[in-house]
C-alpha cells in the first residue's frame, strides 16, 4: 500500500504540475494550426499570472482575478497578432518581444503596487481556487485500489486542471468535426486556397490568437491562483517554452499534446519527491539533475532528436493577399 500511496502522491503532483503546461500547449496549437508560430506563451502567461493574482489579491475574489488574467493575455495576443498578422512582422521577433515586455513590466508594477519585491501578497480564502472534492470521494476512499485512485488522484484538483483535461477532447472536436476547425488547420496549411473560397484568412488567424489567448491566461492564472497563492518574480519558470516543445513532441495534436505534457509534468514531480527515487531504486540522485530534467528534455526535442515533427506547411509566414 505505501507503493500505491507514493505513486498517486507522484501522479497527483503530475497531473497539477501539467496543467499549466497543458493549457498553454494547447494555446499554442491554435495558434500554430493557423500559421501563427507564437513564441510568445511564455510571457502571456507571465502577464496573466501577475494581474490574476493581483486582481485577486485586491478584490478578494479569484473569479474577478482569472477575468483579469485572461484580459491581459488577450491584449499580448491582439499585440502580436496585430505585428504578426495586420503589420506582416517576424512573428518569432514579436513573441520574443512580448516575453522580454512581459518579464520586466510585472516585477515593476507588482514593486509598484505591493512594495513587497515584485511579488503579490499572499492569497487566501476566495482569492483562490481551492481543492474540489468529487462526489463520495470520501466516503469511497477506504476501498482498496480504486477508492485511493479516485480520492487521493481524481478528487481533490482544482477547477482549472478539470477545466484543463476537458478542453483537450473540445479542442479536438473543435478542430477535427467542426466547419471552423477544418478552415483553421486549412489556414495554416493553404492559406492561399482558404482566401479563394472566399474565406477571410485575417479573420482566422486573429480567432486563433484570441483563443490562444484565453487558454494562456488560464495558465497563468492557474500559477498564481491555484498552483500556488500569489504572483512571484518569474513564476512561469521557462514552462511557456517547455509548452512549445511538447507540442513539437506531440506532432501539434490534441491528445498527443495531453501525453506530452503528462510526460513534462511527471519529470516535474519526481523531481519534487527524490526520497522516492533512493528508497525505490536504492541510489541516491542529485536534486539539481532531477530539476533540470524537463529542460534538458526540451532542448532534445527542439534538437529534433524525438522523431521528425513536421510543423503547418504555412507556419511562420505572413499572408500577402495576390491582387
Amino acid at each position: 500500500m505505501d507503493i500505491l500511496n507514493d505513486l498517486i502522491t507522484v501522479l497527483n503532483s503530475t497531473l497539477r504540475l501539467s496543467t499549466p503546461l497543458l493549457l498553454a500547449c494547447l494555446a499554442g496549437l491554435f495558434s500554430e494550426r493557423a500559421g501563427i508560430f507564437d513564441i510568445g506563451l511564455e510571457g502571456k502567461m507571465l502577464c496573466a499570472a501577475f494581474f490574476s493574482g493581483a486582481v485577486a489579491a485586491i478584490t478578494g475574489s479569484v473569479w474577478i482575478g482569472l477575468a483579469a488574467g485572461i484580459a491581459s493575455s488577450l491584449a499580448l495576443s491582439a499585440l502580436h497578432g496585430i505585428a504578426s498578422i495586420t503589420f506582416r512582422g517576424n512573428q518569432l521577433i514579436s513573441g520574443v518581444a512580448i516575453n522580454f515586455f512581459a518579464a520586466g513590466m510585472t516585477v515593476l508594477v507588482a514593486q509598484s503596487w505591493f512594495k513587497q519585491g515584485g511579488r503579490t501578497p499572499s492569497l487566501t480564502g476566495n482569492g483562490r481556487f481551492n481543492a474540489v472534492e468529487l462526489p463520495l470521494a470520501e466516503s469511497l476512499k477506504d476501498i482498496p485500489f480504486l477508492g485511493h485512485i479516485y480520492n487521493g488522484l481524481i478528487s481533490g484538483h482544482t477547477i482549472l486542471v478539470y477545466i484543463a483535461l476537458l478542453v483537450v477532447p473540445v479542442t479536438w472536436w473543435i478542430l477535427y468535426r467542426t466547419r471552423f476547425g477544418l478552415r483553421l488547420r486549412a489556414v495554416g496549411e493553404a492559406p492561399e486556397a482558404v482566401d479563394t473560397a472566399g474565406i477571410s484568412v485575417i479573420h482566422l488567424r486573429f480567432a486563433a490568437v484570441g483563443i490562444c489567448g484565453v487558454l494562456c491566461g488560464i495558465a497563468g492564472a492557474y500559477l498564481a491562483t491555484g498552483l500556488q497563492a500569489g504572483f512571484v518574480k518569474d513564476m512561469t519558470a521557462g514552462r511557456g517554452y517547455i509548452a512549445l516543445a511538447a507540442l513539437i513532441f506531440a506532432k501539434w495534436r490534441p491528445w498527443y499534446a495531453l501525453m506530452s505534457c503528462l510526460l513534462f509534468g511527471f519529470l516535474q514531480a519526481i523531481a519534487l519527491r527524490p526520497d522516492l527515487i533512493e528508497a525505490y531504486l536504492s541510489f541516491k540522485v542529485q536534486v539539481q539533475l532531477l530539476d533540470v530534467l524537463p529542460y534538458i528534455l526540451t532542448v532534445i526535442i527542439l534538437a529534433g532528436f524525438v522523431g521528425k515533427a513536421t510543423p503547418p506547411r504555412a507556419g511562420g509566414e505572413p499572408y500577402v493577399k495576390e491582387q
